[in-house]
Order: structure tokens, then C-alpha cells, then sequence
């Protein structure tokens, strides 16, 4: 049974540690706490780390140390000294290391370093600042909630006999609602652990669902397509699942600690600590700003560069906190938001996936067929509505022209003139999808 933690020092209850070293999976009972001069409770125990769930499933029971530390009642912290395993699969497999943690700042983004280099280590760690919230980790059970869904349903119009390619599947949710029309689905992701959730989840509809391993930049690659097959829709659910988010393991988040990965998959041509620890500064500044808009691309590229020459990044914690440092914080948004979303982009090349994404639609579809695509930031959204806007526009002008001429590539109709947004009560019940737009379009011409 789990005891929750009485801090002498201030007299309070403290049961977020045992919740949170709960959700990771892992069972320990508390041997004590000691108060030292008022300021600090520790309590020291000792468990079995039980396999991590998903894909990563590579970690066998180790026993380890876990000390939990509150520092001048403004920090907890919870650092591990174990023998950790790094994951066998296209997550770079290393060998067995031990990790002597040891707090690195007293200020600031709590960091935790390692001795050992080049080790892949999920540390949790729990932050006054700034809580993790457990209740969406991986073992909560719901694998990715999808957004617009009954939105994506209605504009798809999925239904017996069709085909329709769900180009990023994630965890189906949206390719659910169109099996459930008694649709065909071709579900495509990158992600090895997405596509063996799909395969698990929709083995009932027995040849109706069909998995693709592969990125939606290379859509003519898919087996019904490269056979001369034509698509009755095709969905483009752009950005990050939340699986992806929630999983230290995978690098994405600066809430977590984890390795400086990011890849959401193994085609992926870099990772991210590769992009901070030998791009040079100036590529560093470009895509900052370019991809992330981050009006302060400069000053970080500069202060990543400086830390590197000390010491490598290799924690998400580690990266976040120079940034932080470099930029300072002001209001909620934490200042390494847009540098993690525009190294991501770099990492896994979204925008040049996209546009070839968007330049196959036209060949893959029947006359007919619906284009919809989910985009949750601006720069895929200006390029999606720019896109659409030109392939739908009958006629263009030149101002040297006598008269506006016929559009050569005039292909699609736009079903929706403006983009589509999730409702308020949506949005209340998943605030990720906050920032999410569907644009959608019929294909009306046929291309060779």
C-alpha cells in the first residue's frame, strides 16, 4: 500500500509523489522521511521498475534507489539512481548503464543531469512549477483522442464500398468513424507503435482496414494506390499525437525529462539532439525562426551553441532550460515552446512532407473524392489554404493580360470557404485542440 508523504518541514500532505511514481508503474512502500533543519523531507525506498508499456517494451524489472527531496519548500523532485536499459528497438539500442543523478540548478527549469553520456534514461520528476499531468500518460488508456471527430465524419462522408486513406491513423479514432460507415480504410503512419495499436484495435473489421507503414509524403507508395487504385477520401491529421506527447521516452515534450529524440518514426533522417549538438548556429536561427516564428531565434541559437561547447545536450530538460535561460520567462507560455515545435518540424521534415502530401491529393483521388486536412499551427495552415485557394480558383489574372485566362491547375471545389474550428465544448474536454483548423475540398478532375 502507498503511504502519502508528510513533510515536517511544512506540515503538509504531500500525496502527488506516491501518485506520480504510481502512474510511471512502479510499486514501493515509504521507509521513512527525515526532516533536516525544517527545509528538507527526504524518503528514500526502494522498488522494481516494471516494463514500460507501448512499443519501448524493453525495460525489465530493476531495482533502484528513488530519493524525493523538497528544497526551501519551492521544488520537488523526484531523482533516480538505476541501472536503466535503453530501448532495443529503432530507438537506438545501448547498452546497460548506471545513471548517478544529481540535481543540477537551484533556479530557474529544475534539471537533472547524467554521468553517464549517450544513455537513453526516462526520468520523472515532479515540478511545483509546473505538475505533470499523469492522467494522460499511456497507461491511462486511451491512446490519442482525435479532434473534430464528428466533424471529419460528416465533411469525409465515409460509407459501404468506399476507400478512404487515414494518411496519419495515430491511435484511429478518426478511421473508427469510417469503418463504422462500412468504409474501406488504408490507415498510414510512420509510427511502428501507432500502427501496431491500429492493427490490434481494428483486426475485427478483418480486410476493411489495411495498415501502411510510411510517410504521407510518399502516398503513391501505398500498395492500393501503386496498383492503380483510386482513394474516395484522403485525411491528413497533421502535428504531434498524444501519445507521442505523454511518452518521455520519445523526446517531445519539455514538461518531461527524456532523451533529445523526437522522431516520429524510424525514417526520420535525424534526431534532435543531432540538430542542437552539430547544426551550426546559423541553420539553428533559421529554423527557429522560420519554423517555430520565434521572434528571439538568434539569441537562442547563440546560447545553445555556447552550452554545447561545455557539454552536449542530451535531455529535453537540459535543452528547455537554456532555452529558458537565454529568453527568460514571461507569462504562461513557457519560452521553449516554439523552439521544441520548430526543431520537431526540422527533425522530421512536416512542411516538405506536407507539400508533397498536398501535390499527390490530385492523383490518388477519384473525381469526387474528399481532401481533408487537420493542421494546428499556422505555418501548415497558410500552406494548406494557400494550396487549396489556387487549385480551386477557375480563372486567373495577370495584369499584362487582356482578360483573366482559365487556371490550368483548377482541380478542386472547396466544400468550406473558411476553415472549420473545434467547438467550445470541445475544446474544454481537450484543450489540445484549442489551435486545430479542417480544411476540406472535393476533387472535381481527374489527373493522370
Amino acid at each position: 500500500m502507498w503511504n502519502t508523504l508528510t513533510s515536517p518541514a511544512h506540515g503538509a500532505r504531500c500525496p502527488t509523489a506516491a501518485a506520480a511514481v504510481r502512474a510511471v508503474g512502479w510499486g514501493s512502500v515509504f521507509h521513512g522521511c527525515a526532516n533536516h533543519h525544517g527545509t528538507v523531507g527526504r524518503a528514500s525506498y526502494l522498488t522494481d521498475r516494471h516494463i514500460w508499456p507501448g512499443w519501448l517494451q524493453v525495460w525489465g524489472p530493476v531495482s533502484f534507489v528513488v530519493r524525493l527531496e523538497r528544497a526551501l519548500g519551492t521544488r520537488l523532485l523526484l531523482s533516480l539512481g538505476s541501472m536503466m536499459r535503453a530501448a532495443t528497438s529503432w530507438m537506438s539500442a545501448r547498452t546497460l548503464r548506471i545513471f548517478p543523478i544529481t540535481p543540477a540548478d537551484a533556479s530557474g527549469t529544475t534539471r537533472l543531469r547524467a554521468d553517464a553520456t549517450g544513455a537513453c534514461a526516462v526520468l520523472v520528476r515532479l515540478l511545483a512549477q509546473a505538475p505533470a499531468d499523469f492522467s494522460e500518460w499511456p497507461e491511462s488508456g486511451a491512446y490519442h483522442v482525435p479532434v473534430m471527430r464528428a466533424e471529419v465524419d460528416a465533411w469525409m462522408e465515409a460509407g459501404p464500398e468506399k476507400l478512404i486513406i487515414d494518411a496519419t491513423v495515430g491511435g484511429g479514432g478518426h478511421s473508427q468513424g469510417f469503418l463504422d460507415a462500412g468504409a474501406w480504410v488504408v490507415g498510414g503512419d510512420r509510427d511502428p507503435e501507432a500502427l501496431a495499436h491500429v492493427r490490434t484495435r481494428f483486426a475485427c473489421y478483418g480486410k476493411r482496414f489495411a495498415a501502411w507503414e510510411g510517410n504521407f509524403a510518399c502516398l503513391g507508395e501505398i500498395p492500393e494506390i501503386w496498383h492503380g487504385g483510386k482513394a474516395d477520401g484522403l485525411l491528413l491529421d497533421l502535428g504531434v499525437s498524444s501519445r507521442q506527447l505523454n511518452s518521455p521516452a520519445r523526446g517531445f515534450s519539455f514538461m518531461r525529462e527524456g532523451p533529445l529524440d523526437m522522431r516520429m518514426g524510424p525514417t526520420s533522417p535525424h534526431t534532435a539532439a543531432e540538430v542542437v549538438n552539430h547544426w551550426d548556429e546559423a541553420t539553428l536561427a533559421r529554423i527557429l525562426y522560420e519554423f517555430g516564428e520565434e521572434p528571439k531565434a538568434r539569441r537562442i541559437a547563440a546560447a545553445l551553441v555556447r552550452q554545447r561547447a561545455v557539454r552536449p545536450f542530451q535531455t529535453t530538460l537540459e535543452l528547455a532550460a537554456c532555452i529558458e535561460s537565454a529568453v527568460g520567462r514571461h507569462g504562461r507560455t513557457h519560452p521553449a515552446t516554439r523552439a521544441f515545435q520548430a526543431i520537431r518540424m526540422a527533425v522530421n521534415e512536416e512542411l516538405e512532407a506536407l507539400a508533397a502530401a498536398l501535390a499527390a491529393a490530385p492523383t490518388i483521388l477519384k473525381p469526387g473524392g474528399h481532401l481533408l486536412v487537420v493542421t494546428f499551427h499556422s505555418l501548415e495552415d497558410r500552406m494548406v489554404k494557400r494550396f487549396l485557394r489556387h487549385r480551386s480558383t477557375p480563372l486567373v489574372d495577370d495584369p499584362g493580360w487582356a482578360e483573366p485566362r482559365p487556371n490550368p491547375d483548377c482541380q478542386f471545389q472547396l466544400l468550406a470557404r473558411r476553415a472549420i474550428k473545434p467547438s467550445h465544448q470541445e475544446i474544454t474536454l481537450n484543450p489540445r485542440a484549442r489551435s486545430a483548423k479542417l480544411r476540406v475540398a472535393r476533387l472535381i478532375e481527374s489527373t493522370p
